[in-house]
Formats: structure tokens, sequence, C-alpha cells
């Protein structure tokens, strides 16, 4: 019997995360799969880490969706690494989209990346924030499985293993890894970074708005230039699914 929504208070919530915070990633993702209700989904931008969580995940449940939101606008060598890790972990790949293309986004807003913080909302909300909500909404998702990990910026820091989206749970088995656990793993299970990875990309979205290491002087600037570090689908706890 899952936990029911409409008995979690927000004691309840508190003592889950304190139990989750003493498990390893592995044990959290067991849990997920023994107590939350509905059916589970997981994302993934197949990021520059992104081998860790895809494997530690499917091991678990090989038929697990994974989301991919496909802006059309990744590095080639992003989606040369999805059909790696597609094929070497047998992945079941959802891929979502924006309802307009990236052509005719152009031709109607410009590159809206290149107008501050406002534009690149605007663009966030269109490639990413709309469909992800999309793909919770269309594969019926009852949990969500990600990658992030409160190491990765100033924004994460605060996570916690278990939170909820509307009437979506969302679950970070990783919460609490290092870069140094990341490769680690990586290693024992002969699995790879992202090939940008060892060009000092660190954080690897679009092609337009991902620098590297050494062409910025904050760590937190080699995404967005700067102007925001999420891209919006982690922020949509404060708003329902549906």
């Amino acid at each position: 019997m899952g936990i029911e929504f409409d008995s979690l208070t927000p004691v309840l919530l508190n003592e889950l995360n304190d139990e989750l915070e003493m498990m390893l990633p592995e044990a959290r993702v067991a849990w997920t799969l023994a107590n939350l209700p509905g059916k589970v989904v997981m994302s993934s931008s197949f990021g520059a880490q992104a081998a860790v969580s895809l494997h530690m995940i499917s091991r678990q449940m090989p038929d697990v969706p994974v989301i991919l939101l496909d802006t059309g606008y990744l590095f080639p060598e992003t989606y040369r690494f999805i059909d790696e890790m597609v094929g070497r972990l047998d992945l079941n790949l959802q891929v979502f989209r924006s309802e307009i293309s990236p052509a005719w986004i152009e031709a109607r807003y410009g590159k809206l990346w290149c107008d501050g913080k406002e534009g690149i909302g605007r663009y966030n909300r269109l490639v990413k924030v709309e469909p992800m909500k999309r793909a919770l909404r269309e594969l019926d998702a009852g949990v969500w499985l990600t990658g992030l990990r409160r190491e990765q910026a100033d924004t994460r820091k605060g996570l916690k293993c278990l939170s909820r989206v509307g009437k979506v749970w969302k679950v970070h088995p990783l919460v609490d890894w290092t870069d140094h656990d990341i490769h680690g793993y990586l290693q024992s299970h002969q699995l790879s970074y992202h090939p940008l990875w060892h060009r000092g990309y660190v954080s690897i979205g679009d092609i337009h708005t991902t620098k590297p290491l050494h062409e910025v002087d904050d760590p937190e600037h080699v995404r967005f230039f700067g102007l925001k570090r999420e891209c919006g689908i982690h922020e949509i706890e404060l708003e329902k699914v549906s």
C-alpha cells in the first residue's frame, strides 16, 4: 500500500526525509519503488554525469520511462551520448519537445536566449517547462525520479530527498552525493561521463547557453550567461502539474 497524499502532513514528510537521508542512493530507489504509489518515471538531461542515475535506476526498474526534453539545440555530442546510453542500458526513452519547432520559435520570437533573463525564461518555458508538464501528464506519472544533487549548484543546496509537484512525488536519490562519489560509481560500473566533460563542460544544456569552465569567471555562470542557473523544470514544485 503506497503512502497517500491526503495523509501526508508536513511532519510526516520531514520524517520520511530524515529516513531517506540515512539511506544510500540505491536503497532510496528501492524504497521509492516499494512505497510510493503511481507510475514511476525519471527525467534526464543526459548531462555530464547522467550515466549514474540512468544506470542506478534502470537496474532496479529496467522499463522505467526516461523523459528527455529535446530542445533542438542540444550539442551533437549530447545526441550521440543519448544514443550510446540508450543502446548500452536498453533505456525506455520518451522524448518530448515543444509544440512549436525551434525554427518556428526563432521566426516568431527571435533568439529568445539573447534577450536577457526574461527572454531566457520565456525560451525555457516554451522548450522545457511546458514539455515537462506534458510528459508527466501523458505518462500519468505518480513518481518522478531525478539525478539532482545539492553539490551541483547554489540553487540546489536545500534539496530534500522527497518532495511533491502537484500530485506527483519527486525523488532525488543522489541528492547528497559529491563529485567524488559520482566518479567512483562511474569507475566501478565502467560508465562514461558525457564526452564534453573532458573539455571542461561541467553542466551541459543547449549549445547556445552553455560554456566550459575555462570561459567563465564563476562556475555558476556556465549556464545561461550567469543570468539564471535553473531552466525551470525543477521549479514547478510551486505549481500543479495539470
